[in-house]
């Protein structure tokens, strides 16, 4: 799988100066905590559970997570699990299946090795589980589970543990709990592929919901909780994590109390007008909002509950061909020493040392989502993935 393999070649060479790598669900974990991009969140009862997946990867979507938790109720747990092993049995019968990372979001532990043990050769297919509410103590079982299970089978599993409890978002056990985390998550830490945050939990805990017309970083006290996140679980220093951003809720809203999010100017010089009106009437003003400041702040990919997410997150992952020329300047061999020097766009200065991690991350986004040419933005990636 790769990003943008959807689009025609003839496309993709307009569009990257580099572009995005090829990978598969063997491939090194730095690769695919990097790649994950939209994980786009399925109940697993749904009927049509096997072809959506094929649906969804045919689209674009390179990371998928079928769940069993929240977006199913309590007595359909039963129904949701025999439907997810009868249809990944299936699409691991059908011959030259290709399929995008599949992750289970499950509610206890148990579940991990009784699912493994039922889908049997089918297991094959899944990269890994979400794990609910985590935190140190309650974490650590699922993690047990997920070693035992992944030797029993001999397929590779992967963590992706969902910070979302209450105990995180309280400031007076905040620490504490951010701590426990991270002593959990370190010694599982090569099976561990990203850490999520469950921001509509942290909302519930204050009876709040944001608006469309409001990103995450808007709402203070959810704010803080990513701030705190990622200052002590995503540092650059090999320590971290990689992050993502929290679910965007909206696909469609019929009215708005303050101005459209998206400036003109871009669509009107891809000449794309109506694709500019198309993201505002869907809501997507906000969620690009809400991407770019996920980036700004150390977020890496995105949770989506709706597949018309998945292009916008993976347009605005595209390293554009400035941030490239920076980075490669300042990673050159030479320059090891440090020092400052002008970037090559000669618009802002590039300190070797203080800017050294930023390139590393840069260089890894830009191998899986490539690096765009010179003269094409978002409005470009997004315009060539709609008419696909």
């Amino acid at each position: 799988m790769r990003h943008f393999g959807q689009i025609a070649p003839d496309v993709r060479k307009r569009l990257f100066h580099q572009e995005p790598c090829s990978f598969t669900a063997d491939s090194p974990a730095r690769v695919l905590s990097a790649a994950l991009g939209a994980t786009l969140y399925s109940p697993a009862t749904r009927p049509s559970l096997a072809d959506d997946i094929l649906k969804q990867g045919a689209r674009g979507l390179v990371s998928m997570v079928l769940c069993l938790e929240d977006s199913i109720g309590d007595a359909d747990v039963p129904e949701g699990e025999a439907n997810l092993v009868r249809r990944l049995t299936d699409l691991a019968e059908r011959p030259d299946t290709d399929v995008p990372l599949l992750f289970v979001r499950v509610r206890t532990p148990e579940q991990i090795p009784d699912l493994v043990q039922r889908l049997g050769p089918a297991v094959r297919l899944l990269s890994g589980f979400v794990l609910p509410k985590f935190t140190g103590e309650r974490g650590m079982p699922f993690l047990e589970a997920l070693s035992a299970a992944e030797a029993t089978s001999g397929r590779r599993l992967f963590a992706m543990p969902v910070l979302e409890s209450p105990d995180l978002l309280y400031r007076e056990s905040r620490v504490q709990t951010l701590e426990g985390i991270f002593r959990a998550v370190d010694k599982y830490r090569d099976r561990v592929l990203a850490l999520r945050l469950g921001v509509t939990d942290f909302c519930s805990s204050y009876g709040l919901r944001r608006g469309p017309d409001m990103t995450a970083y808007d709402v203070q006290i959810v704010a803080s909780v990513i701030a705190d996140v990622v200052n002590m679980l995503a540092r650059a220093d090999g320590t971290g994590f990689t992050v993502t951003g929290p679910v965007w809720e909206y696909f469609r809203v019929q009215e708005r109390m303050f101005k459209p999010q998206l400036r003109q100017s871009p669509f009107l010089e891809g000449q794309a007008v109506g694709l500019r009106q198309k993201l505002i009437e869907h809501s997507m003003d906000g969620l690009l909002r809400e991407i770019s400041l996920d980036r700004a702040n150390g977020l890496l990919g995105k949770t989506c509950i709706h597949p018309s997410h998945v292009l916008p997150v993976h347009a605005l992952s595209v390293v554009s061909h400035e941030e490239f020329s920076d980075a490669q300047d300042i990673l050159r061999p030479e320059r090891g020493g440090g020092g400052v020097m002008r970037s090559a766009y000669t618009n802002k200065m590039n300190e070797v040392k203080p800017h050294r991690a930023w390139a590393e991350r840069t260089l890894l986004r830009a191998e899986v989502f490539g690096v765009a040419n010179e003269d094409i933005g978002f409005v470009e990636l997004l315009a060539a993935g709609l008419a696909d």
